[in-house]
Formats: structure tokens, sequence, C-alpha cells
């Protein structure tokens, strides 16, 4: 007979896997805790003698509640956009999840998902669970689930068919920019940026003292360190087809820079906050990126 006390012991141990499986399906470690905790009280509440797989059954519980979250979500209005200027700082167990757990910009192409696209993915491709029981938490056949997995790995993998693909050479010039940028390391900087490189910004992500366009390699240079802490919640992944950064606060999209490079380095450097933009863009993971990290 399993005891509560030994049902919470069980269960204690399991904790860091299910806070990351919500947090996978969630993207909040505020709300993963709340499906964590909403899991304990039904786990305690239900007849565990006879379950054989203990760590299976609580991951099944959890993800219904995050799935419960998710459809909620949903079905309320949307939020508006956080003030880039005063950029929400995660929480220090957010952080903790995004290192060990998921990269942030797997968060941010799986915030495009539908919710059962979202779990079919997370459930199957990240934590193995079988299409069967994937199938009976969303209310569907166990074809269906594989069916929305599948949608889910195309959204994530997708690229526009007329763009080239991106080379690892300028996968290597974005990831040393945003580097460069997060550590305010002026000298590599300019080794990045093109002489007569252009920065241009939507006005709504910048206050009135920035100006909206900017050229040259110092000016730009120099401009990062203002908002070295923007880069700090920045993400390489495609951007229609193209190697771009996110800036994503605990995974959650806030604005895209859309970066352009010819012979090696950067001429333009275009940063989107207008929101119909940043629905319209398409996103998708680099190939480093796709098992997420």
């Amino acid at each position: 007979m399993t005891t509560i006390e030994d049902l919470a012991q069980r269960f204690d141990a399991d904790r860091r896997h299910l806070r990351s499986v919500a947090f996978h399906l969630l993207g909040s470690a505020a709300d993963a805790e709340d499906a964590v905790q909403s899991a304990w009280l039904k786990a305690s509440r239900a007849d565990a003698d006879g379950v054989e797989n203990l760590t299976g059954w609580f991951t099944t519980i959890t993800a219904r509640e995050a799935i419960d979250q998710l459809r909620a979500r949903n079905r309320r209005a949307e939020q508006p956009l956080e003030d880039l200027d005063h950029p929400a700082v995660a929480p220090a167990d957010e952080d903790v999840l995004l290192a060990e757990s998921v990269s942030r910009a797997l968060l941010v192409v799986l915030d495009r998902l539908s919710p059962a696209q979202r779990v079919a993915f997370v459930l199957h491709d990240v934590f193995a669970v079988p299409f069967e029981i994937i199938g009976e938490l969303l209310d569907r056949s166990p074809d269906a689930a594989k069916k929305l997995a599948s949608r889910a790995r195309a959204r994530l993998h997708a690229a526009p068919s007329d763009q080239p693909t991106p080379t690892a050479e300028h996968l290597s010039i974005v990831e040393a920019f945003l580097a460069a940028s997060r550590g305010g390391d002026i000298a590599t900087l300019l080794h990045l940026l093109s002489p007569d490189v252009v920065r241009r910004v939507d006005r709504v992500l910048v206050p009135d003292d920035v100006p909206t366009e900017v050229r040259g390699a110092r000016q730009v240079a120099e401009e990062t360190r203002r908002f070295t802490g923007r880069a700090a919640a920045g993400a390489v992944l495609l951007v229609d087809g193209a190697p771009g950064i996110a800036i994503a606060p605990g995974g959650r999209l806030q604005a895209l820079l859309l970066i352009a490079i010819e012979s090696g380095r950067i001429h333009a450097i275009d940063i989107i906050g207008d929101r119909d933009r940043l629905r319209a863009a398409v996103l998708a993971l680099p190939e480093s990126k796709r098992h997420g990290r």
C-alpha cells in the first residue's frame, strides 16, 4: 500500500522533472510551479495503489494541469506587449529553467503553436510520452496526436521556400553579435559591423531621445551599451528564413532584430516591434537549436 508520505517523497524526487515538463508547456516558471502544485494536490487525493509507473503518472497529471492553463490562456483576450524600455526581469528560477531545460529560442517558436500542437510536440519529442497517452490528454486519437506533433515539428523547422538556406557563417556572425552586445564588447562589435552599417528601430521600442535610425559602426556599437539588458533576453533564431535575434524575456517575444550580412559583416539591423509584423514573421529554429539548446 502506498502511504501519503511515500507518495510525497516520490513526488518530491520527480519535482524537477515535472517543473521542466510544465515549463516547456507554459513558458513561465510561476505558471509551471502552479501546475506542479495543482498536480500534487490531485495526486495526493487519488488512489495510487496499483500505479506501476509513478513518474509517468505524475507527468500525466502535471501535463493535464498545464493543458488547462494553456486552454484558459487561449480563451483570454491578448495581453499588451511589455514596454521594452523597462523590460520585465525573469525570476531567478525561470532563468535556471531556461538554462537547464529549454532554450529561449525554442520557447519563442513553441509560443507560435496551437495549445494542442505544443502539447503533442513537447510531450512526445522532448519527454518521449507515447501518443496513446497524449491522445487521452487531448481527447484525440493517437493518430490525431501524432499528426499534431508532426505539424508542430514542421512549423518549428519551417522557412520560406524562396529564401536560401542560412549558412553556418551567417549564424555564427549573428551569435557573435548577440554575445558581444550582451557583454558590451565594443572591439568585437566594431569587427562584426560594416563601417557604414545602419540601425533602424520602430519608435514604439525606444524612448524619444533615441533616434529611430543610426549610421556608422562606432555609433551602433556604442549604443549597445545602453541596451545590454535587452540583449540578455535575446535568442538567435531564423526570421523569415534568415538568421536573426528575438528579444524574449522569459521566452515571450517582444521584438525581432533582422540582420543583413554582406561580405562577412553586418551592414543593416532592423529592430521590429510592430505587433502585426511580429505576428507575420515566420520563426524557426536553426539546426543547432532543434533539440532544445
